[in-house]
């Protein structure tokens, strides 16, 4: 499966659902930006039931603004509209495999217990 670009208008719907959600942070004149994508990309071919989405910070800055972007390739793991990881940097592949394989394993139940009384206790 491609990648998909995400917009301010396409965001909440394609990572609202259930199924897990890569998004990937970037702009072109990003050198680990460009880096990524090759590993990105072969990761959308290897596993066609996640979705791999990008979100151009130049073209969208809103989006990015509104998930506190500061840093480049920043990649966000999003599973059943939960949002699980967050971290800047560009992965080499067989951490972003590991990173697929670590989503797919998430109790998410447990995921949202853990979430509720995290914001109970504050």
């Amino acid at each position: 499966m491609a990648t998909t670009e995400l917009t301010s208008d396409t965001f909440a719907t394609a990572t609202q659902g259930d199924g897990i959600v890569l998004v990937d942070f970037w702009a072109a004149w990003c050198g680990p930006c460009r880096s990524f994508a090759p590993v990105f990309e072969a990761a959308s071919e290897k596993h066609s039931d996640i979705v791999f989405a990008k979100v151009d910070t130049e073209a969208e800055p809103e989006v990015s603004s509104a998930h506190r972007i500061t840093s480049i390739p920043t990649l966000m793991v999003i599973r059943d509209g939960v949002l699980v990881f967050k971290q800047p940097g560009a992965l080499p592949a067989p951490q972003l495999e590991l990173l697929i394989t670590k989503a797919r394993e998430l109790d998410m139940d447990d995921v949202r217990r853990q979430i509720a009384a995290s914001k109970t206790a504050a």
